[in-house]
Parts: C-alpha cells; structure tokens; sequence
C-alpha cells in the first residue's frame, strides 16, 4: 500500500492507497514542531480504527509547501514503514513533464502534483484552481506542463487579515449572502468576501483565456470550492482529491522508470 502525504500551511493530510482505491484521509493541522514519533502515534492509531494493517504500507510520496516538516516526515517514512519517500520537488523525484517556468524559479510541490492530477483527468489546456491558504491558479500546457500561474490570498487569510487589521470588525464564517448589499456589519463582510473572490475568479480565469488565446477547461479544489460553485459556472469541474491522485500518479512513474 502507498502512504501519500500532502503538508499545506495550514493542514496536513495522510492518504493511504490500496493499489485500487484510496481507503481512508485523515487530516492534521501542520506544526513543524511535532516529531516522526508523535505522527506515528497518531496515525497508527486512526489505521487501527479503519481496522486497516499498516504493515502493508510499503511506499511512501510527500508533498509539502513548508519545507520544515519534510526531515520529520522522511524519518517517520524511515523509521516506522521502512522505506525512503518520494518528495515532490526534490530532483530524485521524477515528473512525467518538467515545469516549464523562469530559470531558477521554485515551483510549489502542490501545483505539480495538481497539475498532474488534473491533466490526467481532464486532459490538456486547463486551469486548476486551489482554494487552500492561497488561491492559485495554476495553468496546464497541452503536454500536460506546469507554465505559470496566479498566486492571490486565501479566503480564510483574507478575513483573517480583516479582522485583525481592523478592530471594530468581528471575524465571520465564509458563506453566500442571501443578498449583495448587506444590513449589519456580519452580511457586509460576508458579501465582500463572498462576491469578491466570484469575482477575482472569473475575473483572473478570463484573463488567461484571453492570453492564452484558446479555450481553457477550469478545475477547483480545495475545501472552500463548492462554496463558489452554486450556479455561477465558475468551474468545469471539482476534484475534492485532486492532491492525492496527482501524488499517487507520481509514484507510479517513478516506480515504472525504476525510481523507488
């Protein structure tokens, strides 16, 4: 079984894949302090309740945005499965198609793994947009290449930064207002936040397309993307396991050319 692990800012989730199916997602918030010992201890106890055998375990793919988690994820990899991880981004860690983006520029391991994933279910001339601590739009070549993309702050980030730089406003959930124009300060916020990413959406979306000069399929993900998709056809599609398929994808090219 395949052990795919996916590091965001905010939250980390652990997949495991059965060679037919993923069986089970389990998610924690990303802290660069815990240790190989403390993420066995939890996840080893969440396999024993899906009455899974974690000994079956024998190959591991990581991608991570905060590169201090990676040493204790390679040690948890090591020392509890008894295998080296894959590690998106790293050069031992082979793409079907290498990005193709300004010399010198790191790319986010997300975005790869997206990328992938999305061409490999929706084919090429796409954009893949993320709804996770930053938005991102992450634009897919006809090869299936990472060319570039738009980074923008996450919703959450966003009312957060709000809320905190601005006193007298109260910290509200996202949520689609009844109306545009709000009557108290909570609807106020919530149109704002609400109509405003619509907008940043299909505003950033049609201005790809433009540049590009060709039509482009749109792929959400990412916790908050049914949220924007209540009939404004913003999306042609969602994929809640965008992350996950892309890494496991990787996994088996790399195990096909020989690499782990």
């Amino acid at each position: 079984m395949l052990l795919c692990i996916d590091t965001g800012n905010t939250n980390t989730v652990f997949s495991i894949w059965d060679g037919a199916r993923f069986l089970a997602h389990w998610r924690i918030s990303t802290d660069h302090r815990r240790t190989a010992d403390e993420y066995f201890v939890w996840l080893s106890t969440l396999i024993q309740l899906q009455q899974l055998d974690g000994l079956q375990i024998d190959g591991c793919i990581v991608s991570s945005t905060v590169p201090r988690v990676v040493f204790n994820l390679r040690v948890l990899c090591n020392r509890y499965f008894n295998t080296r991880p894959l590690v998106v981004g790293k050069p031992d860690c082979l793409l079907p198609v290498p990005p193709r983006v300004d010399e010198g520029t790191t790319v986010g391991p997300d975005r790869l793994v997206n990328t992938l994933g999305a061409f490999d279910r929706h084919g090429p001339d796409l954009v893949v947009v993320d709804f996770g601590t930053a938005t991102t739009f992450d634009v897919v070549d006809a090869d299936g290449a990472y060319i570039g993309g738009v980074i923008a702050p996450g919703v959450n980030l966003s009312l957060e930064a709000l809320h905190m730089g601005a006193a007298s406003l109260p910290h509200v959930d996202v949520t689609m207002p009844a109306r545009v124009i709000g009557t108290n300060t909570v609807a106020c916020i919530q149109s704002g936040v609400f109509w405003g990413y619509v907008g940043l959406v299909d505003g950033i979306v049609e201005k790809i397309r433009a540049e590009r000069d060709r039509p482009m399929k749109v792929i959400a993900t990412g916790g908050l993307a049914p949220l924007f998709d209540q009939g404004f056809d913003l999306f042609d599609a969602i994929e809640d396991d965008l992350t996950m398929h892309g890494l496991r994808l990787i996994h088996d090219y790399n195990k096909e050319m020989g690499n782990g």
